[in-house]
């Protein structure tokens, strides 16, 4: 398992585990985020900024700080 910010942009993964505390876990659950959904990194923003997280045919734009809180296992 790695966090979700490690990912390289255009790799594959699916969530593992989501180790938030509950508002956040909440919020990353209402974005579709939960385990054992494939998801992959369209895009990254200079100097450790947003991700793009393409989830099924849904992108959602997260911080790399929330994204580290998503523990996934690359495909």
């Amino acid at each position: 398992m790695q966090p979700l910010s490690q990912l390289a942009t255009g790799q594959q993964a699916v969530i593992s585990a989501i180790e938030a505390e509950e508002s956040l876990f909440h919020r990353l659950s209402a974005l579709g985020f939960r385990v054992g959904k494939p998801l992959s990194i369209m895009r990254r923003a200079s100097f450790n900024g947003p991700l793009q997280v393409r989830l099924g045919t849904t992108d959602v734009i997260l911080r790399a700080s929330e994204a580290s809180h998503i523990k996934i296992n690359p495909i």
